[in-house]
C-alpha cells in the first residue's frame, strides 16, 4: 500500500511547486516517487469542493488579494504531461470576463469553453462535445454556465426582439439562440437585461443537465453538479444563482 500523501489535482501542482519540482515533469514525479500521481478515472474532489474553491478565489479577487497560482514558465512542466482540471467553466467570449483571473485559479485548474452569450441550448457538436469532453475525460466534478452583467449577446437580443429586424451573417443567428431568455424572463419584475441575463444561464443549466449519454447519468448520480452563475463587471463578484 502506497504511503504517499493523497492530494487534489489542483493541490498537486501547487505542493509540486512548493517542493521546488516544477522543473520535472508530472511523469518523472511519478516516476521516481517523489509524489503520488492524481487519480485520473476519478475526481479526488466532490462537486461541492469544486465550487467552494472558486468562490474562495473569487473572494481573493475582489479584495485584491489573489495569489496568481502557477503562471510562470517553469510551472508548465508539472502539466506537459496531462490535465487535471477539477471544473468546466462555459462562459462569455467577452473580452472582460476571464474565468482564470476572476477565481484566482492557476494553469490546468479549469476546462475553459468561452462562447458569446454562453449558449449552450442550441450551440451545437462543438459546445456539447467540449463540455462532455472535460467530464468524461478529464473528470471535471463541476459545470458552471457562467453569464455576466451587461452582456451584449444578451442586450443585443433584446434590442432585435423589440425593434423586430436581425443582424448580419452568423450573428444574427447567435443572437437567436439567446432571445428565448429575453421572452421567458419578460414581465418579471426588476432591470429586464438583468433578468435575461439570469434566465439565460438558468436555461444553460437546465439543458446541461438534460445532456445524454455523458451529463445527465452522472447529475443524477451526484458525482457531477451543473451550476449557474453570473459575473458583476462591476464589483468582480460571481453569484450562484442556480444548481
Amino acid at each position: 500500500m502506497s504511503i504517499l500523501p493523497t492530494v487534489s489535482r489542483r493541490n498537486f501542482f501547487t505542493l509540486a511547486g512548493a517542493a521546488g519540482l516544477t522543473t520535472m515533469s508530472s511523469k518523472e514525479l511519478f516516476a521516481e516517487g517523489r509524489m503520488a500521481a492524481p487519480d485520473p478515472k476519478g475526481s479526488p474532489i466532490s462537486p461541492d469542493q469544486a465550487l467552494h474553491e472558486l468562490l474562495e478565489g473569487n473572494q481573493r479577487f475582489m479584495k485584491g488579494q489573489t495569489t496568481g497560482p502557477r503562471r510562470s514558465p517553469a510551472d508548465f512542466q508539472g502539466l506537459a504531461a496531462g490535465q487535471y482540471p477539477e471544473a468546466v467553466i462555459v462562459s462569455c467570449a467577452d473580452s472582460r470576463v476571464a474565468p482564470e483571473i476572476l477565481f484566482d485559479v492557476g494553469l490546468g485548474d479549469i476546462f475553459v469553453i468561452r462562447v458569446a452569450g454562453n449558449v449552450v441550448n442550441g450551440a451545437g457538436v462543438t459546445v456539447k462535445g467540449s463540455i462532455e469532453y472535460g467530464v468524461a475525460e478529464l473528470n471535471a466534478a463541476l459545470v458552471m454556465v457562467l453569464g455576466h452583467s451587461n452582456c451584449g449577446a444578451v442586450k443585443a437580443a433584446k434590442q432585435h426582439i423589440d425593434a423586430k429586424d436581425s443582424l448580419p451573417g452568423a450573428i444574427n443567428g447567435l443572437v437567436e439562440l439567446v432571445k428565448p431568455a429575453v421572452v421567458q424572463s419578460k414581465g418579471e419584475p426588476g432591470d429586464p437585461l438583468e433578468n435575461a441575463i439570469r434566465k439565460n444561464v438558468m436555461i444553460g443549466v437546465e439543458r446541461l443537465k438534460t445532456f445524454e449519454p455523458i451529463l445527465a447519468p452522472k447529475v443524477r448520480d451526484g458525482k457531477v453538479k451543473v451550476v449557474g452563475a453570473v459575473y458583476d463587471l462591476r464589483t468582480g463578484e460571481v453569484k450562484i444563482i442556480s444548481g
